[in-house]
Formats: structure tokens, C-alpha cells, sequence
């Protein structure tokens, strides 16, 4: 496995010199732990409903969005029933996919359930260190609704928590340094690969997006 700065130098050479890299690096957030639970239930479900349909659809119906799901509030959200949801099937603002949005009640009593024990979802995230960053996707995974593999990835980054994404630029900087040798949805693959961050980690002192990014930016362009 190659150190960081080998890696940086191979993204560095393929976008225009160091500095050039450093500047499209994502930067986290540094008051995460104050995201209100809203936010967090609307990042949720956009993220959910981006993967697989086209993202500017997405963006286009947001309002709409946004109007048909309360504003996204948690306990109005998770108190979605069945004949609600049904409405919401035949409703234009919406992309009306039945098992995402039976999501956004599912995810609201997750969120709820968070807030109940740590305060709001933003803290229980924040509780993790980057080191244990598998361990929250891990729980994604298990108590959300289909917020499993590369969705979850993007909503802990776009809410602003340090977080890699296992794009498929990333995945094949992740083989070539000999890190996995397959798909990354193993036990043992993820632990490899949170190993390696690690280190990538200690050598930098970057964050897991800037690491994350600059894996993606040694293959090809994107994050």
C-alpha cells in the first residue's frame, strides 16, 4: 500500500498541482453536532431518492418535496400512515416510488429514536470517531431504511460529517493499493478498508472526505 503522499502526488499530477487539488478537496463541517434532525431527515431522503433516477429530477420536485412531507419534520413524518402514504403515491409533487417513500416515516422514527438517546441524530453521528466511521454505517444500515452502502456514504458527507464514499474511482484506488481484492461489502473488506483510512489519516491528518476525494482524484475526476 502506497503512503498518502504518494497517492496525493499520482491526484496531484493528473488535476493541475498540489495546490489546484487541495482547493477541490470537500471541507467537513465544522459544527456538525448542531444539524437540526429536519435537515438530517431531508438529506436522508434525497439522497434515497437520487440513487438510481436522476438527480436533477430530484432537484426540480424539491419544493415539492419539501411541502408534501411537512417540512420534513421528524414527528410529523413518522406519524405518516398507510392511507397517507397512499395519497403520497398519486401525488405529482413527488417521484412517486412506494418503497421510498414509505422510507421517510421509517427514517423519521429512526431519527426519533436517536434524538431520544443522544439529544438529535447529529450528535448520536457526531459520536463517532472517524476511526469507527464503519460502525456508523453499520448502523445506517441496520436501523434506517435503505440507507445501506454508497447512500448512506452521501448523506453522513453531505450533512458535513467526515466521510469517504466508496465511488468506483475510490474502490479502484482501494485495489490497486492491494487494500481489497473484491467488492467492498464484506466484513472483512470493510474493515480493510477503514484500516487503511486510518492510516492515510495519521500520515495526512486530513479528514476521510479530503482522503476520500483525493483516492477518487489519483484514478479520475470526482469524489
Amino acid at each position: 500500500m502506497r503512503s498518502f503522499d504518494e497517492i496525493f502526488a499520482i491526484a496531484a499530477d493528473r488535476h493541475g498541482g498540489a495546490d489546484a487539488l487541495k482547493a477541490r478537496l470537500p471541507q467537513p463541517a465544522t459544527d456538525f453536532a448542531a444539524t437540526p434532525d429536519d435537515c438530517v431527515l431531508a438529506q436522508m431522503t434525497r439522497c434515497i431518492f437520487q440513487a438510481g433516477f436522476h438527480w436533477k429530477v430530484i432537484d426540480q420536485k424539491w419544493p415539492g418535496f419539501e411541502q408534501a412531507f411537512h417540512g420534513f419534520d421528524p414527528n410529523r413524518c413518522a406519524m405518516i400512515h398507510d392511507e397517507e402514504i397512499d395519497t403520497l403515491l398519486s401525488d405529482p409533487r413527488i417521484v412517486r416510488n412506494p418503497a421510498k417513500v414509505k422510507s421517510v416515516p421509517e427514517n423519521a422514527a429512526f431519527i426519533l429514536s436517536l434524538a431520544k438517546e443522544h439529544g438529535s441524530a447529529a450528535k448520536a453521528f457526531a459520536a463517532y470517531p472517524q476511526s469507527e466511521y464503519i460502525e456508523l454505517l453499520d448502523l445506517l444500515k441496520k436501523k434506517g431504511s435503505r440507507l445501506g452502502g454508497v447512500t448512506g456514504q452521501r448523506v453522513l458527507r453531505n450533512l458535513g460529517l467526515p466521510a469517504f464514499i466508496l465511488s468506483n474511482d475510490v474502490l479502484a484506488r482501494l485495489k490497486a493499493e492491494g487494500v481489497i481484492d473484491g467488492p467492498a461489502t464484506s466484513k472483512k473488506a470493510q474493515q480493510a478498508i477503514q484500516a487503511a483510512f486510518n492510516t492515510w489519516s495519521e500520515e495526512s491528518g486530513l479528514s476521510l472526505s479530503e482522503i476520500s476525494a483525493v483516492l477518487a482524484m489519483s484514478i479520475d475526476s470526482g469524489a
